[in-house]
């Protein structure tokens, strides 16, 4: 039905940061697939200009707004009109434009350079190995003389383990608050599994995307909206028919209610913020109005768990790109930027995955898989050499203000697919590393658990319709009574690092916010929360040597290995940047 964009560990383990094909920048096409032989844009104006003046610009080079947001000066746009773009550029009030192209979430395992496969040249390896059977829950801790019982799933929780999220460290500290707005900026989030529904605020959530079931050329992009779960391409904002966005949430902010596993800050207030479609795919102007949304309405931290493409690489002057790649380059690190400055300013703290590119983000690499829609007539991907990281930016990882989260396995080394760089990286958090093992074999349970969508669960085959489960690394938990239940599945990557740094930061705003007078909930100005988070970060030296090899060995028996050199001290350096976070340090003993 879909075409997955993201990897479950569960599914798939060799997906690279390379996006799979999408809709053509050279038509608009409806839910049928029909192409209208329009052209979409983002355009942006310049600061300043007032929503008439913009309309006027738009009319005047042959375009016609369709939606307008006002807050950071951009709008969608359609044309019939080839020069659309040239044109525009001609309008003073028009300071760029990009076609609105889709953007790419960070898979959940991603491996680098000739390692790196499509989804289908891997389905050989779906859901191999398995997890494990959980032991008994640790002994009940206390939080102000009241009994805080141990979650059933908590001892496959090495994750949490790890930053001290459990009965025995910051959950008898500080738990999060329920006035405190956490906003998931992803696939969606199932607001009705029942270890998420006692979070999430479905009045505040919203979905700024439409489901497109095919491109113009007739390529399966989200499919048919009869097939869907709900039978429609309007998805209500409490869906996620991907699972990624779900396995976030969940990490943050799981309740402690008896049934599944707990998030980092079990009680704060979860949104579904949704920006990308069930394929995994994004769109720049769903990603920027989320951000706005979320600035507006009082959320105190947002997750990003994506890079904007279609470049994984924004560069302004790379000789090898057009004058009008160049431009529209050049277009969306702006646009983005003012969205994300829009919420920052307004409080909320903005938390981004590294990527899962296994490359150092401060040194000049290459790019060979942007833009990537190579599938289609005039979009020939081509490699771009010698990318300059003074003048290339990879969003919103990159983008001023954004806390950027590298990834951890089980025994605290950086994970052997997530990207790295002195500079770049500002904190670390457990992602997983299924190779992270004595053997360096595949083993499943050491990457984290999480949330799984039981209608997506059955759509995928990973259970029967009686709920039985069908394939190794999916978990099934109920509560005392038997009466509720829940699904789980194991994912690993940058993509499950960031929700981790995203709950301590909740945790951060709930225990020393001040009351929001103004949107009610508490606010905490987002750089307090980003200075906390990484004072609070414990510490962690590079490894000795500082070249460390990776060495996998994968289900067919083959060998692989890899070196990442980590730069910098013990407190600041490239697999780390300030430390590896910590709940119970960030709320205090």
């Amino acid at each position: 039905m879909r075409r997955f964009r993201t990897i479950a560990a569960t599914s798939a383990f060799a997906l690279a940061l390379t996006a799979l094909a999408a809709a053509p920048a050279s038509a608009f096409t409806t839910e049928t697939g029909e192409a209208t032989g329009e052209q979409e844009y983002v355009v942006l104006f310049a600061e300043g200009t007032s929503s008439a003046d913009a309309r006027a610009a738009v009319e005047a080079a042959g375009g016609t707004v369709v939606s307008e947001n006002t807050d950071v000066g951009v709008a969608t746009v359609r044309t019939t009109d080839a020069g659309f773009a040239e044109a525009a550029l001609a309008e003073g009030a028009i300071e760029g434009t990009a076609q609105n192209r889709v953007i790419a979430d960070v898979p959940d395992e991603a491996v680098s350079g000739e390692e790196a496969k499509k989804l289908d040249d891997v389905e050989s390896e779906v859901r191999q190995g398995g997890g494990e059977t959980p032991a008994a829950p640790p002994a009940a801790a206390k939080k102000g003389g009241k009994a805080i019982t141990p979650e059933p799933l908590a001892p496959l929780q090495w994750d949490m383990q790890q930053i001290d999220a459990t009965v025995d460290g910051s959950y008898k500290v500080e738990q999060g608050s329920n006035k405190v707005l956490v906003g998931i900026l992803d696939t969606g989030v199932d607001g009705t599994h029942p270890d998420i529904a006692p979070n999430f605020d479905a009045k505040k959530s919203r979905n700024f995307t439409v489901d497109i079931p095919v491109d113009a050329n007739g390529g399966v992009i989200d499919g048919a909206c009869e097939d869907e779960a709900d039978g429609s391409c309007e998805d209500a904002s409490n869906v996620d028919e991907n699972g990624h966005g779900t396995h976030v949430a969940s990490t943050i902010g799981s309740p402690i209610n008896g049934l599944g596993i707990a998030g980092v800050a079990p009680n704060v207030k979860l949104l579904n913020l949704r920006a990308g479609q069930d394929s995994g795919y994004f769109f720049l102007q769903p990603s920027i109005d989320a951000l706005t949304y979320a600035g507006k309405i009082g959320v105190d931290v947002v997750n990003m768990s994506y890079y904007v493409d279609p470049w994984l690489f924004n560069c302004a002057s790379h000789p090898a790109d057009s004058p009008a790649d160049q431009q529209e380059q050049q277009t969306i690190v702006k646009a983005m930027q003012r969205a994300l400055d829009y919420a920052r300013y307004r409080g909320v703290t903005l938390v981004a995955a590294a990527g899962n590119g296994a490359t150092d983000y401060t040194k000049v690499i290459s790019d060979g898989g942007s833009p990537d829609f190579a599938d289609y007539p005039g979009e020939v991907a081509y490699t771009r050499d010698l990318l300059d990281p003074a003048t290339c930016t990879s969003m919103p990882s990159e983008g001023k203000g954004v806390i950027s989260v590298s990834s951890t396995g089980i025994s605290e080394r950086k994970a052997y697919y997530s990207d790295y760089g002195n500079g770049y990286v500002d904190v670390a958090a457990p992602g997983g590393d299924v190779y992270d093992t004595a053997g360096n074999t595949r083993d499943i349970s050491k990457a984290i658990l999480a949330a799984y969508p039981q209608a997506l669960a059955l759509e995928e085959g990973a259970i029967d319709e009686a709920g039985n489960i069908l394939v190794a690394g999916v978990v099934k938990s109920c509560d005392a009574a038997g009466t509720t239940c829940g699904y789980y599945q194991y994912l690993q990557g940058t993509s499950m690092a960031s929700p981790h740094a995203a709950g301590v930061a909740a945790l951060i705003v709930s225990k020393y916010g001040v009351p929001d007078i103004i949107r009610g909930g508490k606010y905490l100005p987002a750089s307090v929360v980003d200075a906390r988070l990484r004072q609070t970060a414990v510490d962690t030296a590079c490894p000795t040597p500082a070249a460390f090899t990776y060495t996998r060995i994968l289900p067919a028996g083959n060998t692989v290995t890899s070196t990442h050199t980590c730069e910098g001290t013990t407190k600041q350096n490239g697999f780390y940047g300030n430390g590896l976070v910590n709940a119970l340090r960030a709320v205090g003993k």
